[in-house]
């Protein structure tokens, strides 16, 4: 089964992908996650992209579907795969459909911006693995301290409300068409958040008519 997770920045796609990862047996490609290994390891298409982002601009597409292609290429993708950040544009979907990747379903988390400005807020990023927090919904065990390896959590520049702000008019140009995009398509599965990262699971299998 591969499934798109939509949603606007801080609605909690990855926390769900990280869930259904372990539920559904597949993994959870998260083009940020990629994008920051390529730029630390300073490979050809990390220095690429870092260069757009450093200029506060997108990745272009044809850097993000190659990622994602190459990813995808691998072993234990053959099963499925869930795609978290991408596409963010009707131009990148597209070009998953000419590249012949299958989607089976695209998941819309629905949240409110008041919601988003206070969880964002509250985000926490481990500078040494990357394992993100929420000092509210998801803490770490001590306070400032990764549970995974150790490390000092941070508030990312992307998470402050200033940012935040400027990162949801992007989305409601570029990322939100895709809602309409799938909707035609007959994929399209819309999901209100509920009260916990578990209930919103729940109603996400539901909407996949899985019991899991």
């Amino acid at each position: 089964m591969n499934l798109i997770l939509l949603g606007a920045p801080g609605a909690g796609k990855g926390t769900q992908a990280e869930i259904l990862c372990k539920k559904l047996g597949i993994p959870s490609i998260s083009t940020g996650n990629i994008l920051r290994a390529a730029i630390k390891d300073g490979t050809p298409t990390g220095l690429k992209a870092k260069s757009y982002m450093d200029a506060g601009q997108l990745v272009p597409d044809e850097v993000i579907i190659g990622i994602v292609g190459e990813r995808l290429s691998q072993p234990d993708c053959q099963k499925g795969c869930i795609l978290d950040g991408v596409p963010r544009t009707i131009a990148q979907a597209e070009a998953i459909e000419k590249a012949g990747i299958r989607i089976d379903a695209v998941i819309s988390i629905e949240i409110s911006e008041d919601e988003i400005l206070r969880r964002m807020s509250g985000r926490r990023v481990c500078e040494a693995c990357g394992a993100s927090y929420n000092v509210e919904a998801v803490p770490p065990k001590v306070e400032g301290i990764c549970d995974n390896c150790g490390g000092k959590l941070i508030q990312r520049k992307d998470d402050t409300p200033e940012t935040v702000k400027a990162r949801l008019e992007v989305y409601h140009r570029e990322t939100e068409p895709l809602v309409d995009f799938y909707a035609k398509r007959g994929l399209l599965k819309a999901v209100e958040v509920a009260d916990n990262k578990e209930a919103t699971n729940a109603k996400i299998l539901a909407a996949l008519g899985l019991r899991l």
